[in-house]
């Protein structure tokens, strides 16, 4: 039941439990019970909003950063990720396998904002061997949700000799 939830509030956090209830055949109180437990044991972490900021009325760039990292004895790289995911400009932060070690995903105002994070704050935290930074041009989906317009179905008419 846990997981049918969590895909279902995975793509629309809005849904009453009564909603929820009713896509799932069971009780509002059996929902409500099971999302509060979940809440309670850092399984639902928050409910985030999605939004295509290309449509909204403000610039916002968007950097996904390549970290090469000298993990620490005995700590991994916890420690390192720790102090990086403190930055306000951090939306995400991940753990990788391959040719880098973590993915830093930060939000700017400009390019020149982002370049100032990461030539004053990442790039010269003591563990960090070398970054990449990749800025993100478009969007077209993001948690699982497109973000651009379908097109319309092509209406012209086939013709054939």
């Amino acid at each position: 039941m846990n997981e049918k939830i969590l895909r279902i509030i995975a793509k629309n956090g809005k849904l009453s439990t009564e909603d929820l209830a009713a896509m799932l055949s069971a009780e509002p109180g059996e929902i409500r019970a099971a999302i509060e437990e979940m809440e309670r044991e850092g399984v639902i972490c928050g409910y985030p909003t999605l939004i295509n900021w290309d449509k909204a009325e403000c610039e916002r760039v968007t950097a996904l950063i390549e970290v090469k990292v000298s993990p620490e004895r005995g700590r991994g790289f916890d420690k390192v990720a720790e102090r990086i995911y403190q930055f306000e400009e951090v939306e995400s932060l991940y753990l990788m396998s391959g040719g880098f070690d973590l993915t830093v995903i930060i939000v700017g105002e400009t390019m020149r904002e982002v370049a100032r994070f990461v030539s004053t704050k990442l790039a010269p935290m003591e563990s960090i061997m070398s970054t990449a930074t990749h800025f993100v041009l478009k969007k077209y989906k993001e948690h699982g949700l497109p973000l651009v317009q379908e097109r319309a179905a092509d209406e012209r008419q086939l013709i054939t000799p």
